[in-house]
């Protein structure tokens, strides 16, 4: 099976464009500076600005940190008075870049916390280098996830807490996909980085 396209058209909220676009500008950040942060190109950025594409999972993750807010933010969304509680009622589904996604917590905080379930064969060729700290916790599923050399296939019950910092890339090990807990960390740095499409030099498909 091929990897999803990334950058596949997804049905994002329509207002994720001109967000996307004032918070760089809430940022104070030119187009070319806000792009070399997230790792992208600044034609690529100007084009999800103006709604001629649709972000990945991935992509809005790096954005979201340079521009030192949540996923949430960027997708227009609100949660009132940073509740502590999130009924899974109001956890609404979005799809980005073949993943499917839920918030499972509160906007404005300094972690962000998602439930994910990753089909089988997207996004499987992408390497994520960036600052902070990941943790996820396998739900159902087989979840190949390689760290920097190292290689591992976790089940259900199993998890894993790690520097963003270290290569990684993020799996499904079957065709019924995988569902999972992910926490991350929201680091604001010049040096924020993701690669995508490509490995990093040295790391081994």
């Amino acid at each position: 099976m091929s990897p999803v396209d990334p950058e596949a058209a997804s049905p994002l909220p329509a207002v994720v464009a001109p967000q996307l676009r004032e918070l760089r500008r809430r940022a104070a950040l030119t187009l070319e500076s806000a792009s070399r942060s997230a790792g992208l190109s600044p034609a690529h950025l100007s084009r999800l600005e103006t709604g001629q594409r649709q972000p990945s999972l991935p992509v809005l993750l790096a954005l979201a940190r340079v521009y030192g807010t949540t996923v949430s933010e960027v997708l227009g969304e609100t949660v009132a008075d940073r509740d502590a509680v999130v009924r899974a009622g109001d956890m609404e589904p979005t799809a980005a870049g073949g993943w499917t996604y839920w918030q499972a917590g509160a906007s404005g905080r300094g972690m962000q916390a998602l439930r994910v379930h990753v089909p089988h064969g997207a996004q499987g060729d992408i390497v994520r280098v960036h600052p902070g700290e990941e943790w996820l916790y396998v739900l159902a599923g087989r979840l190949d996830l390689r760290l920097g050399d190292a290689a591992h296939t976790l089940g259900p019950g199993d998890s894993a807490h790690f520097d963003s910092l270290t290569p990684h890339r993020i799996a499904a090990a079957d065709e019924s996909g995988a569902d999972l807990l992910f926490v991350h960390t929201l680091l604001q740095s010049p040096a924020t980085a993701l690669c995508l499409g490509s490995p990093t030099p040295g790391v081994p498909r």
